[in-house]
């Protein structure tokens, strides 16, 4: 089994508008609303791809329990611990005429340490029957930088790999003691290089990148073969028209136009 840490997840709410009019009223022609952030994102493309995974996290109100419930409708085993703020939104909005989309990301609940205690308690106990874990999205309020830190030498004092998808100081703090894989976007690549990166520009920027990376780890595939999977998976989720969902057809087609060449340091 693969688990999931999604600390911040959102319910993601689309309005799809024919012409967005921003000083006045606008009256969608559709509206989604589907369980999001990168690390459920994540565990539906895992999912997809048959893997068995475990969504561990944070979520309470309505958004969490809509999100728990859209979830199980997936058949996306979950097991959030509840808390008591309320789980954020992100909102995008669509303007089809103008073939753009703005969007709003809450930064979730304020979470507390006894919360966050209940959490620790519970993903030690799912540890043991992982084969791997993954460490994805943003922080919410409350928690310190070293959070996923905290979880990833959790997890080594178990025997278990982690794969780390953050930004920001989360995922210097993370990096710093060392997961198996590190998958940052170009922006936090450079970041942690502390220089520009201009041979990166291939670099995927999807998160479901990293259900190629962690599948390939428990696989036991090596690293070209994790690299060709998590590109092919970056491409096909970002024809999909739904983040965290990918066209096996268009998955199978890129993945045959893959090639991984070694460049030498400099």
């Amino acid at each position: 089994m693969i688990g999931v840490v999604c600390l911040n997840p959102a319910l993601d709410i689309t309005h799809h508008v024919p012409a967005v009019d921003w000083t006045g009223v606008n009256r969608p022609s559709s509206v989604h609303a589907r369980p999001g952030g990168k690390g459920l994102n994540v565990a539906r493309t895992l999912h997809a791809l048959g893997a068995e995974v475990l969504v561990m996290g944070l979520a309470g109100g309505i958004n969490g329990a809509s999100i728990d419930a859209a979830l199980g409708e997936l058949g996306v085993p979950a097991a959030f611990t509840r808390i008591s703020g309320e789980t954020r939104r992100t909102f995008t909005v669509v303007d089809r005429n103008r073939g753009s989309a703005a969007l709003f990301n809450e930064a979730g609940p304020e979470i507390g340490m006894e919360e966050f205690a209940e959490f620790r308690a519970r993903y030690a106990k799912v540890l043991a029957g992982c084969a791997a874990v993954v460490l994805s999205g943003s922080l919410p309020p409350g928690l310190p930088a070293d959070t996923y830190a905290q979880l990833i030498e959790t997890a080594a004092a178990a025997g278990v790999p982690a794969v780390l998808d953050a930004h920001g100081e989360a995922l210097l703090r993370g990096a710093a003691v060392r997961p198996v894989i590190v998958k940052p976007n170009l922006a936090e690549l450079e970041a942690l290089a502390g220089r520009p990166l201009a041979t990166a520009q291939g670099v995927d920027r999807r998160a479901v990148a990293a259900a190629g990376l962690v599948h390939g780890l428990v696989l036991g595939l090596p690293w070209d073969e994790r690299l060709r999977h998590a590109v092919a998976l970056g491409t096909a989720s970002a024809a999909a028209p739904v983040a965290g969902e990918f066209s096996h057809a268009d998955y199978t087609s890129v993945l045959a136009a893959v090639t991984v060449h070694r460049e030498e340091a400099r």
